[in-house]
């Protein structure tokens, strides 16, 4: 039987349901209980005392998503761009990709190792095969073209 989330405890059980999951942005979780069946009426205030009580957080979120994404092999403009869709502001992706650590340079040349062996295209057509591929994952073209002519990435 489906819970019914009409009132602010239910609405609040099922929020806390999903962010012991994972961790989830606002815009995210509201649309979640939306689907669900919870009235904006009952989202907004129930969301609004996650925060305050520290449960929702938009920026742990954000290192969750960025974390999670790169560690799979997906590049800064690859995850800038989901976290655009899921509509975060473009100041708190843009912190969160830089406060993230993670050596970009690096993280391109080990997705180009797994998937390629390693090896340098030796004609046009492997070339691009291989940059769209790192493009395809959100890897920067300068980047791409520098790896590709085997030189620094940095």
């Amino acid at each position: 039987m489906p819970v019914v989330l009409d009132s602010p405890a239910a609405v609040r059980r099922a929020a806390m349901d999903l962010l012991a999951r994972r961790e989830h942005g606002r815009i995210e979780l509201s649309r979640k209980l939306r689907s669900r069946g919870a009235s904006s009426e009952l989202i907004d205030p129930v969301l609004d005392r996650l925060a305050e009580e520290g449960l929702l957080s938009e920026s742990r979120y954000l290192e969750s998503f960025v974390r999670m994404r790169a560690n799979a092999g997906y590049g800064p403009l690859r995850i800038r761009e989901e976290l655009s869709q899921r509509g975060l502001a473009r100041d708190d992706i843009e912190q969160a990709l830089r406060e993230s650590g993670f050596d970009w340079g690096l993280q391109l040349q080990d997705v180009w190792r797994r998937k390629f062996a390693g090896e340098l295209p030796n004609d046009q057509r492997e070339k691009a095969r291989q940059a769209r591929f790192l493009s395809y994952r959100g890897y920067p073209l300068d980047m791409i073209g520098r790896l590709l002519r085997g030189g620094s990435v940095d």
